[in-house]
């Protein structure tokens, strides 16, 4: 069934360390065959083996439309044919800089960058410039990229300095950085009481995406906001996945709460690499060239990567077009959890806009460490189950899901009816285990 898949994965690895370019991709938390995929259209992707599979990833959230929207293929090749890159200004990206500014409530300016990483990268250097302040406080469990100063682990209670969690990262770097658990504003409350005017900033995912899908708690976003206050530290909201996910405004939007700056990525791309950030136009203007915070980028707004994101900011705007992306997982959720219930599967469910969490945990899930306790061999078995019926998520329970414009009745009924079967699957996987403990008792 993966044969070619297989074969490609073992001619890359001995060009490409671990045979990918980014680490999920190998499907080494599931345990399985990675997918190469060939191509893809609609709310489906095409695996070199030619599996067709409904896609719930959507390029990590990127393809708010689907694969290969029309609008979309049309700007970039239109755009490709005037040239790929000039390392110069165009009209483009103040074009996407005013669309930005005009959905996202506490943007006034804006930057081009990437990725995400770079774009969070270039906010905290911006925070730290703007502050003349080292300290970061950072969620367990909130991805922020890969720069240095976010890839830490937490020590032991329930705040404390970081350590390196990847080799590369010096202990100086990770010196700087404070590592709470989400949701827990008393510990932020408390950190800020005890080193309050060395903190820069506080980094958040105010829809967590990267540990499956956590929302904040009430109050919690609001606590942020009145603490980095109070101190004159800047709030700043990773909104890369969330940004117009979770409402046409992001996040911030959705709880009403206003960072001073915020990043973006994914969606603003249309499916071309792309990050940005963004805020209050006095912090903004501490970027050089007008201040002296140095950030700079060859092929930052990009005409290729601001065509297909103009193309797809402009098809946001349709009437009714997050209240069918709403509906949609809506639907799937409460097919998802009739389905669990009916083979005996304990779920936890989360959701907001077009994003969705499905854990295999009888407690709420609230921060990184109860979403660690989840049951990673019942998603195994419920991953590859699904993944034979031709339902593609992503190969890690600690990542989101993802609705898409191009995901119609059909899919969903097919997804869920996959579902039905995976469930399964995971309640005859339980009972095997149960009848072997019961023989070795």
């Amino acid at each position: 069934m993966y044969e070619k898949s297989r074969a490609l994965f073992d001619e890359a690895k001995t060009v490409i360390p671990g045979g990918v370019n980014s680490p999920v991709r190998a499907f080494k938390s599931i345990t399985h065959q990675p997918l190469f995929i060939d191509r893809a259209e609609g709310s489906r992707v095409y695996d070199v083996d030619g599996n067709a599979y409904i896609d719930y990833v959507c390029s990590w959230g990127a393809l708010i439309l689907g694969h290969t929207h029309p609008r979309v293929i049309e700007a970039v090749n239109e755009a490709a044919k005037r040239g790929t890159s000039f390392g110069a200004p165009t009209a483009l990206e103040t074009e996407m800089a005013s669309l930005v500014v005009e959905a996202v409530p506490t943007v006034e300016q804006v930057r081009m960058v990437n990725s995400g990483t770079e774009a969070v990268m270039s906010a905290l250097r911006l925070a730290r410039g703007y502050t003349k302040r080292d300290k970061v406080i950072k969620f367990s469990g909130c991805y922020h990229g890969h720069c240095d100063s976010f890839l830490i682990r937490a020590g032991s209670g329930a705040a404390t300095l970081g350590c390196p969690d990847s080799p590369g990262v010096t202990e100086g770097t990770a010196a700087d950085t404070i590592l709470l658990s989400y949701n827990d504003l008393v510990a932020v409350q408390e950190v800020f009481s005890q080193q309050g005017n060395n903190i820069a900033a506080v980094v958040v995912e105010p829809v967590a995406g990267n540990m499956g899908l956590i929302l904040p708690e009430e109050g919690f976003l609001q606590g942020l906001r009145k603490a980095t206050k109070e101190y004159e530290a800047l709030l700043i909201f990773d909104e890369v996945i969330s940004g117009f996910r979770v409402s046409p405004g992001g996040a911030q939007q959705y709880f009403a709460v206003s960072p001073d700056l915020t990043t973006l990525g994914k969606i603003i791309g249309g499916g071309l690499p792309v990050g940005a950030y963004g805020g209050r136009r006095e912090i903004m203007e501490h970027l050089a060239p007008v201040g002296p915070v140095y950030q700079a980028g060859t092929l930052s707004g990009n005409p290729l990567a601001m065509a297909a994101g103009l193309a797809t900011l402009q098809q946001l705007k349709v009437p009714g077009f997050y209240e069918s992306l709403n509906n949609k997982r809506i639907k799937l959720e409460t097919g998802l959890a009739e389905a669990a219930a009916a083979a005996g599967i304990t779920i936890n469910q989360t959701g907001i806009g077009s994003m969705f969490g499905t854990f295999f945990n009888a407690e709420p899930v609230v921060d990184f460490d109860s979403a660690a306790s989840s049951d990673a061999e019942q998603f195994k078995v419920f991953f590859r189950a699904l993944l034979k019926a031709g339902v593609y998520i992503a190969p890690s329970q600690f990542e989101s899901g993802f609705i898409s414009a191009a995901h119609n009745e059909a899919d969903l009924d097919e997804t869920i009816e996959a579902a039905g079967k995976a469930f399964w699957a995971v309640r005859e996987y339980l009972d095997r285990q149960d009848g072997s403990s019961q023989m070795i008792s």
